[in-house]
């Protein structure tokens, strides 16, 4: 499974700033009023030496007030769930008493701590990093995360074992031991009481124990393997079920870091809902973040056994209008508990899979290509029509398909789902996003792409 990387710090020593710069984006932590619970932030690590997930926390002080009250408990279970810490100094400030408080507190939590001491740009590193080696956690590591210097050299330190013990954790298959190669990995998520635990319980029998014995299982979630219609299956599970007994408990305690790693893992990720309940925020940002890493996607609408026939076609019409970023996802509305709906739903799966992972031969993509222009020619640009001359496979889970032709740069967004509306209808690619990246041909007949420039003389 993926590492997760807590960023901890008191206030405005750049863990956001950091963190912006290791995902790659530009996401914040928001905080509108007193007692909201997002207050942390989860992103894909994309620099470094291996994948992983990273924690943005809120600042830490030693006496919270208002809303540093539930800061300082979330950034606490981050700490708890997080495999490596990454602890932001201001390499300006120096050694404050507030982070000689955040250190004790590090100290007790049993985890390797890397020091970053940020804002070291135009400075002496030498000079300001001495201090820091009085907070007891070696040699610090000089960033400025404003200006993305040093945070490949400091993932590289934090992410040290990980290299040493065989490159990139999570790395499919093999994690999972050699009993389940080529099966298909199915991550079941959800919020917690939406039925994810019956769902998982009547995927793998309810009789049967569920045992974590293969290699490569974390702490925190496991690989259960499974058969049923005649396919394996590998689910991977963040709710701890190994044992009745503690499912609740493990199921409270599963965090969004979690879910980012079953995301990572899967072939085929299952978000489950409660049809009793509206499409939520979260439940938005989780489909969001399946479909970023190009995963195909079903959702379970579970407990609609209990949904009167009279509401039914409402209900319908809220989650189809909330979800109206994806049209393709198929929607599935099951009754986990008594097992209805829930064979289709691993029809879906398998379907969803092999769409997935589908090869698809040059000259077919090329004639689908061809019959969508015929259809719906692309747009002018400037009096010139986009020309589209052919289109390869460029990879799987996602479906990936190159186009090439001229103008490239040009074609709209409309036109971009348009034809992948086309190409997920002709290949039958259920329930994945298609990644379709354009590039643009040099032109045969431009010779001053290869003439020669000369500068000075006679013409």
């Amino acid at each position: 499974m993926l590492p997760v990387v807590a960023l901890v710090g008191r206030p405005n020593v750049g863990k956001s700033t950091l963190f912006n710069a290791l995902t790659r984006t530009r996401d914040a932590i928001v905080a509108d009023e007193p007692g909201v619970t997002r207050d942390r932030q989860y992103g894909y690590g994309k620099v470094g030496p291996v994948p992983y997930v990273v924690i943005d926390t809120g600042g830490i002080v030693e006496q919270p007030a208002g809303i540093e009250a539930p800061m300082r408990t979330q950034t606490d279970r981050a700490v708890d769930e997080a495999d490596h810490l990454v602890f932001i100094v201001d390499a300006r400030s120096g050694v404050t008493p507030q982070d000689e408080f955040i250190a004790r507190r590090l100290r007790r939590a049993g985890k390797r701590v890397v020091l970053a001491a940020n804002k070291a740009e135009g400075l002496d590193t030498d000079i300001a990093t001495a201090d820091f080696h009085a907070l007891g956690f070696g040699e610090p590591v000089p960033v400025s995360a404003a200006h993305g210097q040093g945070a490949r050299e400091l993932m590289d330190v934090v992410l040290a074992d990980a290299v040493a013990a065989g490159g990139a954790p999570g790395s499919g298959d093999a994690a999972a031991g050699e009993g389940v190669r080529g099966a298909i990995r199915i991550a079941v998520i959800g919020r917690p009481n939406v039925g994810k635990s019956t769902l998982v319980n009547r995927l793998l029998g309810e009789e049967r124990v569920i045992a974590s014995d293969l290699p490569g299982t974390t702490r925190d979630s496991i690989f259960v393997p499974f058969r049923r219609d005649e396919r394996d299956f590998l689910l991977i599970d963040t709710a701890g079920v190994r044992r009745r007994a503690k499912i609740e408990d493990a199921v409270e305690r599963a965090s969004v870091a979690k879910t980012l790693q079953a995301i990572a893992e899967a072939h085929v990720v299952v978000v489950v809902l409660d049809a009793h309940d509206t499409v939520g925020e979260q439940d938005a940002s989780v489909l969001g973040l399946a479909l970023e890493e190009g995963r195909a996607l079903l959702i379970a609408v579970n407990k609609w056994d209990h949904i009167p026939m009279e509401q039914r076609e409402e209900i319908r019409g809220r989650i189809a209008l909330k979800l109206d970023f994806a049209p393709f996802v198929p929607v599935h509305y099951i009754s986990a508990r008594h097992g209805t709906g829930v064979g289709e739903l691993v029809q879906a799966a398998i379907r969803a899979y092999e769409g997935a992972m589908r090869e698809m031969r040059t000259p077919e993509l090329t004639r689908t290509l061809e019959r969508a222009m015929a259809q719906h020619q692309p747009p002018l640009v400037r009096g010139r029509r986009i020309k589209l001359r052919y289109a390869h496979q460029g990879g799987r889970n996602p479906p990936r398909i190159v186009i090439h032709g001229n103008q490239t740069k040009h074609v709209p967004d409309a036109y971009r789902r348009y034809l992948a509306n086309v190409f997920r209808e002709t290949f039958d690619l259920h329930a994945s996003p298609v990644a379709i990246e354009f590039r643009t041909d040099a032109n045969p007949y431009d010779r001053s792409a290869s003439r020669p420039v000369r500068r000075g003389g006679k013409k």
